[in-house]
């Protein structure tokens, strides 16, 4: 039998990238295939498929997303708690394939019941496996942002894939000569459920390389005390799925859940705050810090499920660079294809600055993110002046502006994954990554109220009207993050203090 690795072992690594890195980017590629597929095809699913009116759709699509991330923090809370990042995240991951074999068996039916499944399941799944590459570097590991690059361009090949297949595949644009027209949607949300499999496959791979990483703290306890308490947690996160339908089915309950979770969150950190030391505080503060702002970031970045899936569907043509091109896998996964680019080289350029000690601080790393991302939206703004007499316009121009909110965001995701190990104690690791992700669930709720106003805005308005008002909407979108970028590098030296040697 194969001797378990210490985390010394694990975490003395040679080079610039641990090797059970390697083994966690292909688990989440295809877990992020299936997210990405599903979350690709949402909206345009429910305004041609259930009937739904624009704006209802966008708010059907800011409260679903809005609940997959918030359980991101409840499903982090039961890992450092009871089950563990490991059985967790495989649990979450199992959750995930139920809800997308319903889906695959009708999608029109069995809609919010798949769609509940999947909300648990990346609950449980997202900010574990995020945590388990936390953990496989030391305190100050120069090498982390690095990591968390390359794990993060595995995330986005994922994305690339799935973002662009499933929604080609269910319009009927892609494999239509042997995929039945009447089972075109079957199908997309069947190929979620097979690469969710892969990716559990993967993962069970991986756990013989990681040693003690990510197994249960209640490894002490009595073990029949501790199979009931994991138990209970699988029973009682099947148990919510009927009351997470029925909130994510009435969209109006989302608000009243919104501004119940994340003061409760609030809460409970601080409450684990007294256990803690004043500078360990005050890195949780700086935390913080990092989350409110990324709320706001992912506000505007998540139009790109809602707003922007519409506008491209409505309002782009179907060529890039003369490759003829479905318009919403364009909006879908060219973000995606840029990141995989680009998200090693820059990862690189970070240690290159490092070793000459001119690497920026990550609160100004943040900063240049919405200032590249206020970049891209008044990109999106300027399309309407490539448009033709039936507000069709550039899908070329269209993709530069993901270029560019590309570089924004390589400045923030990643970044902000691997700062929030960097500023956490171990024991609330799991808990503050699900604040992360807490915050891109407030991102997504107020994603779907601005592109739910955008859509208000142009009912009954005529395709080159649509254009005007979104493109309109987009360049409001520019200012807001221009400004929060600008505050961000302003108060940097602050929150410099704030976060102590963590760099």
């Amino acid at each position: 039998m194969e001797k378990e690795l210490t985390i010394d072992e694990i975490q003395n690594f040679e080079g610039k990238y641990p090797k059970q890195l390697w083994h966690l980017f292909f688990s989440e590629m295809w877990e992020r295939f299936s997210f990405y597929g599903m979350r690709g095809m949402l909206v345009f699913f429910m305004v041609h498929q259930l009937s739904m009116n624009e704006v209802v759709a966008n708010l059907q699509y800011g409260a679903t997303q809005a609940f997959v991330y918030a359980f991101t923090f409840v499903g982090g809370l039961f890992a450092d708690k009871i089950l563990g990042l490991r059985k967790s995240l495989f649990w979450g991951g199992l959750l995930m394939i139920v809800g997308s074999v319903i889906l695959a068996l009708d999608p029109k039916e069995f809609f919010f019941l798949g769609i509940g499944f999947n909300i648990i399941g990346t609950g449980f799944f997202k900010p574990t496996i995020s945590s388990i590459v936390g953990n496989l570097y030391r305190n100050g590991d120069h090498r982390t942002d690095a990591g968390f690059s390359l794990f993060y361009a595995g995330v986005n090949l994922g994305a690339l894939l799935g973002g662009y297949l499933c929604i080609a595949i269910g319009k009927g644009q892609l494999f239509q000569s042997f995929i039945p027209a009447h089972l075109a949607w079957n199908v997309a949300f069947g190929l979620a459920a097979i690469v969710m499999i892969i990716s559990l496959l993967t993962f069970v791979r991986t756990q013989r390389s990681l040693g003690s990483i990510g197994t249960s703290p209640l490894i002490s306890a009595e073990p029949k005390k501790r199979k009931i308490m994991e138990i209970a947690t699988y029973i009682g996160s099947l148990l919510i799925i009927p009351f997470i339908i029925l909130l994510v089915s009435n969209s109006e309950y989302t608000d009243i859940f919104m501004f119940i979770i994340g003061p409760c969150s609030l809460l409970y950190l601080f409450f684990e705050m007294r256990r803690f030391s004043v500078d360990e505080n005050k890195k949780l503060l700086a935390a913080l810090i990092f989350i409110l702002f990324s709320i706001f970031f992912w506000a505007f970045f998540e139009q790109s499920g809602g707003s922007l899936s519409l506008f491209a569907a409505n309002n782009l043509s179907s060529t890039v660079a003369g490759i003829p091109l479905d318009p919403n896998g364009v909006n879908n996964s060219a973000n995606s294809l840029f990141v995989i680019i680009f998200a090693g080289l820059l990862g690189l350029v970070w240690i290159w600055l490092a070793k000459r000690r001119m690497e920026p601080n990550t609160i100004v790393k943040f900063g240049l993110g919405f200032l590249f991302l206020a970049a891209g939206f008044y990109v999106f703004y300027y399309t309407k002046f490539f448009s033709d007499e039936n507000g069709i316009t550039s899908l070329d121009f269209f993709t530069f502006g993901w270029f560019i909110i590309t570089f924004g965001e390589l400045c923030l995701s990643p970044i902000g994954m691997s700062i929030m190990t960097k500023l956490s104690p171990q024991k609330t690791q799991a808990v503050l990554m699900g604040m992360w992700f807490l915050a891109s669930a407030y991102g997504q709720y107020f994603a779907g109220l601005l592109g739910a106003n955008i859509a208000e805005a142009s009912e009954n308005a005529t395709n080159f009207e649509k254009l005007v008002i979104y493109a309109d909407g987009y360049k409001q979108l520019a200012i807001y993050a221009l400004v929060a970028g600008l505050l961000l590098i302003a108060i940097s030296p602050l929150v410099k203090k704030l976060m102590g040697g963590v760099k």
